[in-house]
């Protein structure tokens, strides 16, 4: 695409399309930005041009954006508004950081870090607008021809994407800042999972803080009178803040993101548990989704209960637990409902594991989360294709509530790969259903700055649509008093 575009753009289109270049030697700072601005015009092909012009609508006439054929012309237009300069060019930034050109920022001297720890404070792009764009990478073909179906009456008859789709509600006054109950009624219909979206959106809105205008701080203040806090205090007060200060927030900014121990039981000593065919698959993938977000990873293949009880006491008092922000462990093994198998045939119950981790015997982790993701049966054996096999015993005739098996005190979190009873299922080369999407959602979703339990609702969507006559429903159960969002990792996984 970069050969196509630098082929079809030339310095002296470029020019005649606003962006010209000053000969002046006074004028050399501007001359170099504007060379840059050039640079990322380049980049950027029809698709980027028109997401671009959605995101300006609250920033730039909507005359002004329709006569826009390029980006340079979009730039253009904030330049003669004064919403970039050399000096501030980071609404820029955070339009190349929505619309995933990071690759970009180099030209604003800006990393993908740097704009999102600036967000907070700076923010140009409104949280409604974000939230049209974002909803609009979501809504494939078939969601969006579900809802121009639903919305025949009112829509052109045109070819539409997902971006014109939104755009034009937007346009006919059917939602807006104040009111998405038109789209929370698509959603509802065609695209349940979609909801979630704008449940955080209005939730972002009602906390959203109101900064004081930049170019009238005193405007409104009676003569004579002092402001107590200026604006640049207030931005200043604000910018210490956390992106949540109004929900609390687990801190994520210590040395380590925290250790993370993955049990992988594939053989078993005993003949009425099977070898787990395609465990390894799973164990791989968590190894690379926590190394990535930071997590030192230790995995123990075919463990034993002797040394099951050896890790959790290693652990238990791990020196670097005083350096962490978190703490993971993960089990693939079989299981029935509340406890899991070692290697050697030995039940043990959930519970039993996650009490070694409690504020009393593991204190390096009091006040910090602590997440178990089970990937094993909850229930009765079913039989199943060649493919896929169940992580399933013995039925279990009566089940206590999940919750028991969670310790009685705050900041855990169990993840479960299916409702109590129940098996949950493992293709025998590309993993198990809830693992592969646990690795998915945390890959997708944690650059979106989404916190776990969405996630983990995201993963209970995605494994419930599996699976034809075959059903799996995921549970999590907790006791997690903030809000646990893991930092953006500097590199793509």
């Amino acid at each position: 695409m970069g050969d196509i575009l630098i082929s079809e753009k030339s310095g002296m289109a470029a020019a005649s399309q606003g962006l010209s270049m000053s000969s002046s030697s006074h004028d050399n700072g501007r001359e170099n930005f504007r060379e840059r601005l050039l640079d990322i015009d380049y980049n950027l092909g029809d698709l980027e041009v028109e997401q671009l012009k959605f995101l300006c609508q609250d920033l730039v006439s909507r005359k002004n954006l329709e006569k826009c054929s390029s980006a340079s012309d979009i730039f253009e237009h904030l330049l003669a508004g004064k919403l970039l300069s050399e000096e501030d060019p980071f609404l820029l930034a955070e339009l190349l950081y929505i619309i995933k050109q990071n690759s970009l920022l180099k030209y604003l001297h800006y990393t993908k870090e740097q704009v999102e720890n600036l967000l907070p404070t700076k923010r140009k792009v409104s949280l409604f607008r974000n939230l049209l764009y974002e909803m609009s990478e979501n809504i494939d073909s078939d969601i969006l021809k579900s809802m121009i179906f639903l919305q025949k009456e009112s829509m052109p008859k045109m070819q539409m994407t997902s971006l014109s789709f939104l755009g034009h509600l937007e346009k006919q006054a059917q939602i807006g800042e104040d009111d998405v109950k038109v789209l929370e009624d698509l959603c509802a219909k065609v695209a349940p999972s979609l909801g979630r979206k704008i449940e955080k959106y209005k939730k972002e809105k009602a906390f959203q803080v109101v900064t004081c205008p930049v170019d009238k701080e005193t405007e409104s203040l009676p003569q004579g009178k002092e402001e107590v806090f200026s604006c640049s205090d207030v931005q200043q007060f604000l910018g210490a803040l956390p992106v949540n200060s109004l929900s609390p927030v687990y801190k994520m900014d210590r040395k380590c993101r925290g250790q993370c121990v993955i049990i992988n039981n594939h053989s078993f000593t005993v003949t009425s548990l099977s070898e787990r065919r395609g465990t390894q698959k799973d164990a791989e993938c968590l190894t690379h989704v926590f190394k990535w977000l930071g997590f030192n990873v230790n995995i123990y293949n075919d463990v034993t209960k002797e040394n099951l009880e050896e890790v959790l006491i290693k652990f238990q008092s791990h020196p670097d637990h005083a350096d962490g922000d978190c703490f993971v462990f993960c089990v693939l093994t079989h299981g029935k409902f509340g406890a899991v198998y070692s290697s050697d045939g030995v039940l043990i119950p959930i519970r039993e594991i996650m009490s070694h981790f409690t504020a009393l015997q593991c204190p390096g982790l009091a006040d910090k989360p602590k997440l178990f993701f089970i990937q094993a049966c909850q229930g009765e054996e079913i039989q199943l294709s060649v493919s896929i096999e169940a992580d399933a015993i013995n039925p279990e005739p009566t089940h206590p509530p999940l919750q028991n098996s969670v310790p009685n005190e705050a900041d855990f979190l169990l993840g479960l790969a299916t409702v109590p009873g129940y098996v949950s299922f493992r293709h025998t080369t590309e993993g198990s259903w809830y693992i592969q999407s646990l690795y998915n959602h945390l890959k997708d979703l944690v650059p979106r700055h989404e916190d776990i339990l969405s996630i983990l609702t995201a993963v209970n969507d995605d494994v419930s649509r599996r699976g034809g006559t075959r059903k799996q429903m995921p549970q999590p159960a907790f006791t997690l008093r903030k809000i646990l969002i893991f930092p953006v990792p500097q590199e793509e996984l």
